[in-house]
């Protein structure tokens, strides 16, 4: 249960973040956010951990838990991130939500066959239901490739980049599903406080591959040119994407990745509540892209669901109690 509240309230911090990069992107890059939010992620850990009275298990870290544990703040915080940050750019949070949501296949695989999770036939429908939301957002696309020129872009004068938006997200999947998987192997069978500790290793091992980058005199110019108004949504963006990695660390601490991945998803709820007050004018409200995340979020719900719950609480048919007992492996 306690797990669950976490992944929740990590989701609702996540749609709030991805909200404040849509705004910041749109007058900066996908790099300056990233430079500017993964260091003040290292802060803000330390600050809970000190806080907490957790920060000296950082040194209580297995060998194989500091490697899990940086390899999976590299490939979230800034493989991840960075495309993450790129696909909003190109197709905002409502358009790139559903296609992020195969995420949730990356995680659970990786759970399947490295942490000795199972697949149910519930959690086989609530990822054939994601992949189905993001199929529906393609509607939106051939909607406005018919649509007459003039009406070919929306009322506010955004227009997604389709091809670039996808390839970006679908890169991002990659780190983010893959994130959970090095998280749970390092903090599995730990406490919640955990979480704290471990989140400043992947933290500082993401900030060494930024710093790296700065090396590079055209990354630093890049990174020294932001202007004040994207600094601002960037800094606000690093607060709260730190205050959904907390959650998240914490989470994955006390529940398997199989109930943490899913509960995570349902944060694209919260971009589109978010995301219509903040940036009404900069994302697409049609109705095949809202259609695409009802059944995104449909899908989510369906693999948080334990089939033990179901098979209590719903009546039905033995043959159909057998088949959502079934699991693999």
């Amino acid at each position: 249960m306690l797990g669950g509240i976490l992944a929740l309230l990590s989701a609702a911090s996540f749609g709030l973040n991805d909200v404040s990069i849509r705004r910041g992107v749109l007058t900066g890059t996908p790099f300056q956010a990233m430079a500017i939010s993964v260091p003040v992620g290292v802060l803000v850990f330390l600050i809970g951990a000190l806080i907490a009275g957790t920060a000296a298990m950082m040194f209580t870290f297995s060998p194989a838990a500091y490697l899990f544990l940086s390899l999976g703040g590299i490939v979230h915080f800034v493989w991840g991130r960075y495309w993450n940050y790129s696909a909003i750019r190109a197709l905002g949070t409502n358009l790139a939500g559903p296609v992020q949501q195969t995420t949730l296949i990356v995680s659970l695989g990786g759970a399947v066959l490295f942490l000795d999770e199972v697949l149910t036939p519930l959690r086989l429908v609530g990822i054939g239901l994601i992949l189905l939301g993001s199929l529906a957002i393609l509607k939106t696309r051939n909607a406005r490739a018919a649509a007459p020129p003039p009406k070919a872009k929306t009322t506010n004068g955004f227009e997604p980049k389709y091809l670039q938006g996808y390839v970006f997200a679908a890169l991002s999947v990659l780190g983010f599903g893959s994130s959970s998987i090095f998280v749970r192997a390092a903090l599995q069978g730990t406490s919640p406080g955990a979480g704290l500790p471990g989140g400043v290793v992947s933290y500082v091992a993401a900030s060494l591959i930024i710093a790296v980058l700065l090396l590079g005199r055209r990354r630093r110019d890049q990174v020294l040119a932001v202007d004040a108004r994207s600094l601002r949504w960037f800094a606000f963006s690093g607060v709260l994407v730190c205050l959904s990695h907390v959650f998240r660390f914490m989470a994955l601490a006390i529940a398997p990745v199989t109930v943490v991945a899913p509960l995570l998803q349902t944060l694209i709820i919260f971009r589109v509540i978010f995301g219509w007050f903040l940036n009404r004018d900069h994302e697409d409200y049609s109705f095949w892209t809202l259609a695409g995340i009802a059944i995104s979020v449909l899908g989510a719900f369906t693999l948080s669901i334990s089939a033990d719950f179901v098979a209590a609480n719903v009546p039905m048919p033995d043959i159909l109690l057998e088949i959502i007992g079934w699991h693999w492996p």
